[in-house]
C-alpha cells in the first residue's frame, strides 16, 4: 500500500474486525517459536489477545457515540523495539487509520512482528488499506512534514528535542497531539518486606526487577534509575542486610542472563567515571564485576532526574520519609515501581501533596506494562471524538 491510497475514514472504537485482527495477531505470536524468544513481543501478544480487548472495551460509556479522529501518524522511539506496535494498536482500537514510522535501529523482534501483522492485514483488506508502516532516516524532515500535514492526530514518542522539532511542523488546525517526552522513574522498596520474604519471593522479585531494567538497558522511561528504600524503625545493620539480600539476588540473575554489549559497557564505565569525578553527593560505590553498580547518595538532590543509570547502574538512597521524596518530584517523574508498599495509600498521598509528576504506581516487574492509560493519558478517548446529541 502507498501513501496515496490510505483510507482514513474514521471507525467506531473497538470495531469487531479490529479486535478480530489483533486477536489473530496475538494467537500467531503466542504459537510461534520466535514469540518465546522475545519477552517484549510476548507481552504485546498477551495484551492484544481478544479477551483483554473485550475487557478494555467495557471501559467506554456505551451511551457515548464515538468515532476515531481519522488518520494518526506515529513516531516511535528508536530504542524500544515493540513500542510502535502498542502505539499502533491503541490508535487502531480508537478507530483510526495509521501511518507508523518504525524504529530506526534494527531489531529482530520488529521484523518478526511485522511479518505477522502483514499476514493478518493481507487477509483483511478493509484494514490493510488503513495501515501503513514506513521506515526512513530520522533526518528526513521533508517526509515527516508531509505525514504531519495529513494527520488528524499524532502519537509522538521520543526525547524533548524530537518532540519539539515535530510539533514545530505544520498540521491541520484540529490535529490532536499526544506526546510522550523524556520521563524519569524510581523504585520504592520496603526493607522490612525484603527481610520477611522467603527465598522464592526474593528470586521472583529479582526476576521482575531484571525485566524492568536490564532487558531494556534502563532505556525505557519507566525503568527505575534510583532505588529508594523505606526502612521504618529498622537498624542500619538490618537495612544493609535487606539491601544485600536484594542486590545479591539481582546480581546472580544478571550474571546468568545479561549480555553486556561492548559499546554499552564503555558507556556504563564512562558514566561511572563522570559520577565519581563530578558528583560530590556520593556516599559510597559498590560494584560487582561490570554487571552491577550501586551508587549510594548522601542526600536526595533536587536535580535527581539528571542522574540516570544504564545497563545495571543504579543510584540508591535510604529515605527519611516520603515527604523527602515528594520534595524532588517534578512533572518529569512517571512511574514508581514498588515492593512491600501500599500503592493506594501512596497514590492518595501523591494527590494530597498536589504533585505535578508520577502517573503510575505498579509492582516491580510491571514497569513495561504499557496500556491504554499511559503517561496520564486516556488514549482511546483522546484518539477519538465524541458525537453529542442533545
Amino acid at each position: 500500500m502507498t501513501l496515496s491510497n490510505v483510507n482514513n475514514t474514521p471507525l467506531r472504537p473497538f470495531e469487531p474486525m479490529v479486535m478480530d485482527c489483533l486477536g489473530e495477531i496475538s494467537v500467531a505470536i503466542l504459537k510461534s517459536s520466535v514469540g518465546r524468544q522475545f519477552p517484549d513481543l510476548t507481552a504485546f501478544a498477551f495484551y492484544i489477545r481478544k479477551a483483554n480487548l473485550q475487557k478494555l472495551s467495557l471501559n467506554l460509556n456505551p451511551d457515548e457515540i464515538r468515532l476515531g479522529r481519522g488518520l494518526c501518524f506515529h513516531i516511535a522511539p528508536a530504542n524500544i523495539p515493540i513500542n510502535f506496535a502498542f502505539s499502533w494498536a491503541f490508535s487502531l482500537l480508537a478507530g483510526n487509520a495509521n501511518i507508523v514510522r518504525l524504529p530506526s535501529k534494527p531489531f529482530p523482534q520488529v521484523d518478526a512482528l511485522l511479518s505477522v501483522i502483514y499476514a493478518s492485514l493481507t487477509r483483511n483488506k478493509k484494514l490493510e488499506t488503513r495501515n501503513l508502516f514506513v521506515k526512513y532516516p530520522r533526518t528526513d524532515n521533508e517526509t515527516t512534514a508531509a505525514y504531519c500535514q495529513m494527520a488528524d492526530c499524532r502519537m509522538i514518542w521520543g526525547g524533548d528535542r524530537t518532540i519539539a522539532s515535530v510539533k514545530a511542523l505544520p498540521t491541520k488546525p484540529r490535529c490532536v497531539d499526544i506526546c510522550f517526552a523524556d520521563r524519569y522513574s524510581v523504585a520504592l522498596i520496603n526493607a522490612e518486606a525484603i527481610l520477611k520474604a522467603d527465598d522464592a519471593q526474593i528470586a521472583r522479585l529479582a526476576q521482575d526487577f531484571y525485566n524492568d531494567t536490564y532487558l531494556m538497558d534502563q532505556n525505557a522511561c519507566s525503568s527505575p534509575q534510583v532505588i529508594l528504600w523505606e526502612v521504618g524503625k529498622l537498624g542500619s545493620w538490618e537495612v544493609e542486610k535487606a539491601q544485600e539480600r536484594f542486590w545479591n539476588a539481582v546480581y546472580e540473575l544478571a550474571e546468568k542472563r545479561y549480555v553486556l554489549q561492548d559499546a554499552v559497557a564503555v558507556d556504563k564505565y564512562t558514566l561511572f567515571c563522570e559520577e565519581v569525578a563530578g558528583n560530590d553527593n556520593i556516599q559510597s560505590i559498590r560494584r560487582k564485576a561490570n554487571l552491577l553498580y550501586r551508587v549510594e547518595l548522601k542526600s536526595l538532590p533536587p536535580d535527581i532526574i539528571s542522574h540516570r543509570g544504564k545497563a545495571g547502574f543504579f543510584f540508591e538512597y535510604v529515605l527519611k520519609d516520603r515527604e523527602e521524596f515528594f520534595s524532588v518530584v517534578t512533572e518529569k517523574f512517571q512511574t514508581i515501581t514498588q515492593f512491600g508498599i501500599d500503592a493506594s495509600e501512596l497514590a492518595q498521598q501523591i494527590a494530597f501533596a498536589h504533585l505535578r509528576g508520577i502517573d503510575r504506581i505498579v509492582p516491580i516487574g510491571k514497569a513495561m506494562d504499557i496500556g491504554v492509560l499511559w503517561d496520564g493519558h486516556d488514549l482511546i478517548r483522546e484518539l477519538s471524538r465524541c458525537v453529542v446529541a442533545q
